[in-house]
């Protein structure tokens, strides 16, 4: 078997290792002119590392590549392109798999399910978009095992293979600078739920057209969240099957935006079969986020900072405004995701927020910066309480958090939630979390 690894990261190292224990005939495949690769593997780096794919069986897709990139060079390779992703799932040994996927929520709701099922003792494995490529623990799994993956529209653009009990999130527009259109992005979503059959399960959230659009792709029993016979909030409770699991004020995620995720994760845990509403509980009412996700970093001089680098749209800045009920300075800006931000201007404009202070690199023009329409949406929107960092180069980290500090009163919340990409100034969000963090940290008491 011949396969090529379409890009050599993170991702095709795993890639190079699992299919090397098949006995593959390997050629690894980068646009990178020199690449550090094991000793003796074949090469096809440089400009024309996408030439001539179709002697290849197989051709493994590395996820942050848009498929049509090799279908320009490759017409007729359609069939032979996989991924890691869909590759794991073919293999899996056990049926108990659950996959979700979403435009924001999807490592929270995984992370809940994941710990209710461990809580209620069930062997059970996380990997996925969350950062851990399933493959890597295939060894470990049982015909028993649960697992459990963060599935994103990269990653599901070549999935061709569905899991037992599939969960679709709040959908809203995202990653239009990848994906050819909205459709698009619909579509490779869609591919979670396409092969399920009336034994499995399409688990959807009512409120969102694209969430029930993408869940009726198969024809798994469509079972809704946030409603009955799914989990839903009624009178403060979150409760499902009848049974309360626990009061929303009890939950330590910020955000009504969280009793959403939370009602997904108890409505998937509930369909696997465990009914352990006391491990459901103590998981919603000890678990206080991810990392970068609403994140309270430290309370200086009456001051509260939140890191929500994680947050890159516009709704997820929405969401973050609205978990806080005091006045707010909002930190906004970066790299352009082909999304508009009229929406999010009128909510600052009816939120209490103090002040907007924006970020950006005006000299990256590969990663062009999208911040100077953001202001031009808030201007527009009449709200002009506004400091402009865009620069060449960008602010350092520390010019953002001193201007923030320095409008900020007590009982203020600085709130780092930037509504955008951040490959304008930085390597991902987790370098502009951890800048952030940092900043924050070093301000003198």
């Amino acid at each position: 078997m011949k396969v090529a690894l379409l890009g050599y990261d993170t991702e095709g190292k795993v890639s190079y290792e699992y299919y090397k224990k098949l006995g593959a005939e390997i050629t690894i495949c980068d646009r990178k002119d020199e690449l550090e690769v094991p000793e003796g593997a074949a090469v096809q780096l440089g400009e024309h590392y996408l030439d001539n794919l179709d002697r290849f069986d197989v051709l493994v897709r590395t996820a942050g590549m848009p498929p049509q990139v090799i279908f320009e060079k490759n017409p007729d390779v359609a069939g032979k392109v996989t991924t890691l992703i869909n590759e794991f799932l073919r293999v899996c040994p056990t049926k108990n798999v659950i996959g979700v996927t979403g435009t924001k929520g999807k490592g929270t709701t995984c992370t809940l399910i994941t710990k209710m099922l461990e809580a209620a003792g069930q062997d059970v494995h996380l990997g996925g978009n969350i950062g851990i490529p399933p493959i890597t623990f295939l060894d470990k799994l049982t015909a028993d095992s649960w697992v459990v993956l963060e599935l994103s529209s990269f990653q599901l653009m070549s999935v061709n293979h569905s899991p037992h009990i599939a969960v679709c999130l709040m959908v809203v527009p995202e990653h239009l600078n990848w994906h050819a259109d909205m459709a698009e992005y619909l579509t490779a979503k869609s591919h979670l739920f396409a092969q399920q059959t009336p034994d499995d399960i399409a688990i959807y959230f009512p409120e969102s057209d694209n969430s029930k659009q993408i869940a009726a792709a198969g024809e798994g029993r469509k079972l809704p969240y946030y409603q009955a016979p799914g989990a839903f909030v009624q009178d403060g409770v979150i409760t499902i099957g009848g049974q309360a699991v626990c009061r929303t004020d009890e939950l330590k995620l910020l955000g009504a935006h969280n009793w959403q995720n939370a009602c997904a994760a108890v409505t998937a845990v509930w369909e696997t079969g465990v009914h352990d509403i006391e491990a459901m509980r103590g998981v919603l009412t000890s678990f206080s986020g991810l990392e970068y996700h609403i994140e309270l970093v430290r309370e200086l001089d009456g001051v509260r900072y939140y890191n929500d680098s994680f947050g890159t749209t516009p709704e997820t800045a929405t969401v973050a405004i609205q978990a806080f009920s005091g006045p707010k300075v909002l930190i906004l800006g970066g790299s352009d995701k082909g999304v508009e931000f009229d929406g999010l201007a009128k909510v600052i404009k009816d939120s209490d927020v103090r002040q907007v202070v924006l970020m950006g690199n005006s000299g990256n023009k590969e990663n062009k910066t999208v911040t100077p329409k953001v202001e031009a949406a808030l201007r527009a929107e009449g709200f002009g309480d506004i400091t402009s960092l865009v620069k060449d180069g960008g602010p350092t980290m520390t010019e953002v958090v001193d201007v923030a500090r320095a409008v900020a009163q007590p009982g203020d919340v600085v709130l780092f939630s930037v509504a955008c990409a951040s490959f304008d100034m930085f390597k991902d969000y987790k370098d502009r979390g951890a800048q952030f963090t940092a900043a924050v940290k070093k301000l003198p008491s």
